[in-house]
Order: C-alpha cells, then structure tokens, then sequence
C-alpha cells in the first residue's frame, strides 16, 4: 500500500496473492477440503524451484518496501523529478 508508484503496488500485490493463493490451497489440501493439485507450501516443502520463486518474490517485495521508504525520507523538494 505504501509503494512508490502504481507498478510497485501492483507488482506487490500480486507477489503477495501469488503466496497467498498457495498457502491456501495447501491449508485446503491438508484439511482435506480440496483434492491434491500437488502446490508445494511456500518456504517449508521439499524443492529447489519453489523455493528459489519465493525467495525471488520475497526480495522483490523487499525492494519495493525499502523504495517506498526512501522516496518517504525525502522532504517534498527533494522527491520532485526524483524516479527510483
């Protein structure tokens, strides 16, 4: 929500319910309310990729964060012109 521009929070968001979806339906699996689709749990199951996704994700998510966070530190004449 605090993100420098639109992209930023779209980009986000998206990242976000990327994770979010997975988790989910892994909840679902695991309470036997959805069939098996084979989703791995974002950071905790076994696999290289998954993993490598998520953490590719979570840095992105970082980066977008520590933007907004630098664009807020600047006074209102110092973020004119100023494209992160």
């Amino acid at each position: 929500m605090n993100a420098a521009d639109t992209f930023g929070l779209l980009l986000g968001s998206g990242l976000t319910f990327l994770m979010g979806i997975q988790a989910l339906v892994n909840i679902g699996v695991v309470t036997s309310a959805f069939p098996n689709k084979g989703l791995p749990l974002p950071f905790i199951s076994y696999g290289g990729s998954n993993l490598l996704v998520m953490l590719v994700c979570i840095g992105i998510l970082l980066s977008i964060a520590r933007q907004a966070k630098a664009i807020e530190n600047l006074g209102p004449a110092e973020s004119r012109g100023k494209r992160f």
